[in-house]
């Protein structure tokens, strides 16, 4: 699994555990509601100020997106 992969992987699971929507996690990090299903797909390369504005959205740590 390369890194974007895990990325999306670890924040799939974060935002379920929250119980947040795709959509709604994007409005509330700030981004088009098309660019999370992507990113949880390991499709997108994210900057790493998406990688902080998703963090702030989910209350997460950053590391926590690059657990195994």
């Amino acid at each position: 699994m390369d890194i974007k992969q895990k990325f999306g992987k670890n924040l799939k699971r974060l935002r379920l555990e929250r119980g947040i929507s795709q959509e709604s996690l994007a409005l509330t990090a700030d981004l088009d509601r098309t660019y999370i299903p992507s990113i949880e797909k390991g499709l997108r390369n994210v900057s790493i100020s998406v990688v902080e504005k998703l963090a702030i959205a989910l209350n997460a740590d950053i590391s926590e997106f690059f657990k195994d």
